[in-house]
């Protein structure tokens, strides 16, 4: 599974990260960072959920963070 992280400034300041594949996994931060690290723990956080609920199989996970100026 590859996780996709998408990240852009509100027009308050806040930096909001979400994880393409997941609807509704999206996190907030005062910087893109924490944002992006928020989002990322609260992906891999749904993930274990779902194994260890026998949601899913085990999973071959890759997160690709994109680069913020």
């Amino acid at each position: 599974m590859q996780l996709t992280l998408e990240v852009e400034r509100e027009d308050d300041g806040r930096w909001l990260a979400e994880v393409v594949q997941l609807p509704g996994a999206l996190a907030y931060g005062a910087s893109a960072d924490e944002a992006m690290a928020k989002a990322e723990a609260l992906a891999l956080r749904a993930l274990a959920e779902r194994l260890e609920h026998d949601e899913a199989g085990p999973l071959d996970i890759s997160i690709i963070v994109p680069a913020v100026a």
